[in-house]
């Protein structure tokens, strides 16, 4: 089956990510059965896929596209059966997600992918509940919110097939995503790695009184963060390298004064005083604005960027 020939989608778990994907595969024509025991859930889910919509027509909608075409059923069972492609995404909690995966498995079509949404779970860590077609389960993991971020980070577990992660990327490409596909598994995969990267050593800075917390943000938000925005890491650090870019870079004084900030990095455990303190300095950065509106403009402004990143064809 090509990926390219899905019509129906499950969404188990309908919660700010589910609820953002179902969104998003609404938008390229296909049909969502989606399932999630919290009461009121039906109803959330159709009130998070109208306020995405706008921001759907922007980005293109599909032919057929619709918010009509989500159904709400009343288990998961119901929703996989007949879907070709199932996303994942319920609660960070893995015998929770053991289970549902063994009924996904019993009930879903053997040729369905089984994708989970995980922030930090590796899938070897629950195909293995999966008694039918193991195989077919892999990481679909995407970047909040998934009806705007490109970005999905695709892997496979122990018994995973090749074809099965193969498939996977085909399909989130054919959405217009970016699929990105680990070699191994890692724990927290490799996105929200690098973030949790930055955020320890932020909580470090903020522990030792070096910055205030608005002053933080603007760090990144008004330096590396808009070049972030345009290309990764590695590729930003060989363009500043001057001629030769990093060959030239790495060795040199300024790499070894680099390698000797990284002994000095630091580590932080949020305690309650400091997440008061984060709080508190949260809500003088938003005291002058109103925080619906910061949302919705970051929204936005982020339409407009995938616009201009989409046009300049040479950003990789």
């Amino acid at each position: 089956m090509s990926e390219t020939s899905v019509q129906r989608v499950a969404v188990i778990g309908t919660g700010l990510i589910g609820a953002s994907w179902a969104s998003c595969f609404l938008a390229r024509g296909l049909e969502v059965v989606a399932s999630d025991p919290a009461p009121g859930a039906e109803a959330t889910l159709r009130k998070a896929v109208a306020a995405h919509w706008p921001a759907m027509e922007m980005l293109g909608l599909a032919p057929g596209a619709s918010p009509e075409r989500l159904r709400f059923v009343a288990s998961p069972e119901e929703a996989a059966a007949g879907a070709q492609f199932i996303q994942e995404n319920a609660p960070e909690q893995l015998a929770l997600k053991r289970e549902l995966f063994r009924r996904l498995d019993a009930a879903a079509p053997a040729e369905a992918i089984l994708a989970s949404s995980s922030s930090t779970f590796m899938v070897s860590e629950f195909q293995d509940a999966c008694l039918h077609h193991s195989e077919r389960v892999v990481l679909g993991h995407p970047f909040n919110p998934p009806h705007l971020i490109p970005l999905v980070e695709v892997a496979g577990g122990r018994h995973s097939a090749a074809a099965a992660v193969q498939r996977a990327c085909d399909f989130y490409r054919a959405l217009g995503k970016r699929p990105i596909l680990l070699k191994k598994e890692m724990r927290g995969h490799v996105a929200n790695r690098l973030q949790a990267a930055l955020w320890r050593e932020a909580f470090f800075l903020l522990a030792e009184g070096v910055v205030s917390v608005a002053d933080l943000d603007a760090a990144i938000a008004h330096g590396p963060g808009l070049r972030w925005a345009l290309l990764g890491p590695l590729l930003n650090l060989h363009l500043s390298g001057g001629p030769g870019g990093f060959g030239a870079l790495f060795g040199k004084p300024l790499w070894r004064a680099t390698e000797a900030v990284w002994q000095d990095l630091g580590t932080a455990s949020v305690d309650n005083a400091l997440a008061e303190r984060v709080a508190k300095g949260i809500k003088e950065e938003l005291a002058p604005h109103d925080e619906a509106e910061v949302l919705s403009k970051r929204d936005e402004v982020l339409l407009a960027l995938l616009e201009l990143k989409a046009k300049a064809k040479v950003l990789p």
